[in-house]
């Protein structure tokens, strides 16, 4: 019962949310803006999402592992043998596999509120850059994974490049010009 609680008033909060952000866009605003909007709404959601999956997701056991691993050995299967010695091996550890959890829960509420977004886009690009890479790397034939991991770094990229005067003095400096 407790659980359909704080699923409803997450919900909630997460609608307010929503229409907070698509009410804040200026009346003259093109369809670009709304576009951002939407992105960073989708992003928050899912990565909101996907932290708690990983939170409630129970973590298996180091003889499951090895079962599963010596599994792929007989079948010689190296694919999926890289893949579940990567993932069980982070979740293994004991703290990083929550770490990024409650990471992915907190970047995904600050990149949905309109006034922590940029932030919250600046602390998702290692996420959404190291699930790119993973996919790319060990899941190269499953296409529509790396193409939708590849949207969801591109996405995060726009949303900064479209905040590019908040950071682009960081690294254009303009040379000091001396006085005549």
């Amino acid at each position: 019962m407790q659980e359909v609680f704080v699923t409803i008033l997450i919900s909630v909060a997460l609608i307010g949310i929503v229409i907070f952000s698509f009410s804040h866009v200026k009346q003259s605003s093109s369809i670009v803006s709304y576009s951002f909007v939407l992105i960073r709404v989708i992003l928050g959601v899912l990565f909101i999402y996907a932290g708690f999956i990983k939170l409630n997701n129970e973590l298996p056991s180091p003889t499951e592992t090895i079962d599963k691993l010596s599994g792929y050995v007989e079948e010689n299967n190296q694919k999926y043998f890289s893949i579940v010695s990567y993932i069980d091996g982070i979740k293994h550890t004991g703290f990083a596999y929550q770490v990024l959890a409650i990471s992915e829960i907190l970047f995904g509420l600050l990149i949905l509120i309109q006034f922590t977004s940029f932030i919250g886009a600046i602390f998702l690009i290692p996420v959404t850059l190291h699930i790119f890479l993973l996919h790319i790397f060990l899941e190269w034939d499953e296409k529509i994974e790396v193409f939708y991991t590849g949207v969801l770094f591109l996405s995060n990229l726009a949303l900064l490049i479209k905040e590019k005067d908040k950071w682009k003095h960081l690294i254009w400096i303009s040379p000091i010009r001396q006085k005549d």
